[in-house]
C-alpha cells in the first residue's frame, strides 16, 4: 500500500511538472520562471520547435507585407519576438521597406535573435522589456504582431489591450489564439472562441478575422479603428518612452537611453540590444514619497541636484543616501556650486538668487 502511495504521489508531481513547465511553460509560477526556461533553451529553440521559415514567409511575411503596402516605410512592432521569427519573415520580402522592432522578456533569446537578424542592420530594433507595459506611445505603430505569446503572459488581456493602445488608426494586429487539447490546460490564459470573440469586439478593432494556421494556433487578423493617416518609420528617440515614468522622453547617449523625468538608465548592450528590464538608477531617489523626479546629473545637472536635496529634506533617512552621492554630484559640479545650493535650500530660498 505504501509503495502504491510513493507510486501515485511521484506520477502525480511528474504530471504537475510536466503541466507546468511544458505545456503551460511557466506561466502559473510568474514572469521569472517563463523567462529562465526561454533562456535555458534560447540556443536551440528553434531546432527543438523546427521552424520552417519558408512556410511562415509564405504564412506571415507575406500576407503582413501586403497589408501593411499603403504605408510607404512602415514601423511594426514583434511583441514576443523571442529569436526574430517574424522579422525574419517579413523582412525576406523584397515589398517591405520598413522597420520592425522586436520585444521579448527572454534576454537569451534576443541575443539569438540580434545574432539571426544582423545583416538586416538599421531594420531591425531589439528591446529588452515585458510585454505589460510597453516603452511606447499611444498610436506609434503601423502593425502590432503577437504570436504564441499571449498564454504565457500574467495578464492576456491587459497586454492585449497595450497591443492595441500603441497601433495607429487603420493599423494592422496580427496576433494567435492558442486552441486544441492543451488550451484547456491553460485556464485564464488561453481565450475560448467565444471568449476571445468578446474580449476584440470589446477593444477598438473592426475587420475581425479569425483563420486557422497550425494545430496548436489560430490566427487573429484585425484593423484599429479609425481614419489612417501618418505612419512610417521615425527616429527610435522619438517613440522609445521610460517604462516606469509612462510617457516620459528618453534621451539618446552612445551606449544607453537616459529618461529626461526620474534618470533612469537603459543601457544597449554589446549585441544592440536596448536593455529596459533590468536597468537600475544612476541614483537612489525613488523612495520619495511625494515621488518627484529629477533629471539626469549629465543633462540638468542644477536642477537635478536642486530636486535631490529637496527630496533629501523631506524624506527621513535621505539625507543619508544624498551623502552617498555627494561625491558623483560634486564631480559634476564642484563642492562651491553644490554648498551654495544646499545652503539656499537649507535657508528656505529653494535655491532661488536673492
Amino acid at each position: 500500500m505504501t509503495w502504491v502511495l510513493v507510486i501515485g504521489g511521484a506520477l502525480l508531481v511528474a504530471g504537475l511538472l510536466y503541466w507546468q513547465l511544458i505545456i503551460a511553460e511557466g506561466t502559473y509560477l510568474g514572469p521569472r520562471v517563463v523567462t529562465f526556461l526561454y533562456d535555458l533553451i534560447a540556443p536551440t529553440y528553434e531546432e527543438v520547435k523546427q521552424f520552417d521559415l519558408a512556410y511562415e514567409q509564405w504564412f506571415l511575411g507575406l500576407p503582413l507585407a501586403r497589408a501593411l503596402e499603403t504605408v510607404p516605410a512602415p514601423l511594426v512592432l514583434d511583441v514576443g519576438t523571442g529569436t526574430g521569427r517574424l522579422p525574419r519573415a517579413l523582412l525576406f520580402q523584397p515589398a517591405f521597406q520598413g522597420q520592425v522592432i522586436g520585444l521579448d522578456l527572454s534576454r537569451r533569446m534576443l541575443a539569438e535573435a540580434a545574432r539571426r537578424l544582423r545583416l538586416y542592420g538599421r531594420q531591425v530594433v531589439l528591446i529588452w522589456q515585458d510585454a505589460q507595459t510597453l516603452p511606447f506611445p499611444d498610436e506609434t505603430f503601423d502593425g502590432v504582431t503577437c504570436l504564441e505569446v499571449l498564454e504565457f503572459t500574467p495578464r492576456p488581456r491587459a497586454v492585449l489591450r497595450e497591443l492595441v493602445r500603441v497601433l495607429r488608426p487603420g493599423g494592422v494586429l496580427l496576433i494567435s489564439n492558442r486552441i486544441g487539447r492543451d488550451a484547456a490546460l491553460l485556464p485564464g490564459r488561453a481565450f475560448p472562441r467565444p471568449v476571445l470573440e468578446e474580449v476584440l469586439a470589446s477593444l477598438p478593432l473592426e475587420d475581425v478575422q479569425i483563420r486557422p494556421w497550425q494545430e496548436d494556433y489560430d490566427l487573429v487578423w484585425a484593423l484599429k479603428q479609425g481614419k489612417p493617416g501618418g505612419g512610417g518609420v521615425r527616429p527610435l528617440v522619438e517613440i522609445l518612452r521610460c517604462p516606469v515614468c509612462r510617457g516620459a522622453p528618453l534621451l539618446e547617449e552612445k551606449e544607453a537611453y537616459i529618461c529626461e523625468r526620474c534618470g533612469r538608465r537603459y543601457p544597449i548592450g554589446k549585441d544592440g540590444v536596448i536593455e529596459m528590464a533590468d536597468a537600475t538608477r544612476r541614483f537612489p531617489y525613488t523612495n520619495c514619497s511625494s515621488k518627484r523626479r529629477f533629471f539626469c546629473l549629465r543633462h540638468r545637472p542644477e536642477e537635478a541636484v536642486l530636486e535631490a536635496v529637496s527630496w533629501g529634506f523631506s524624506v527621513p533617512g535621505a539625507v543619508r543616501s544624498r551623502r552617498r552621492e555627494s561625491g558623483k554630484i560634486r564631480r559634476l559640479l564642484g563642492q562651491s556650486v553644490l554648498d551654495s545650493i544646499i545652503r539656499k535650500k537649507e535657508d528656505g530660498t529653494n535655491g532661488e538668487e536673492t
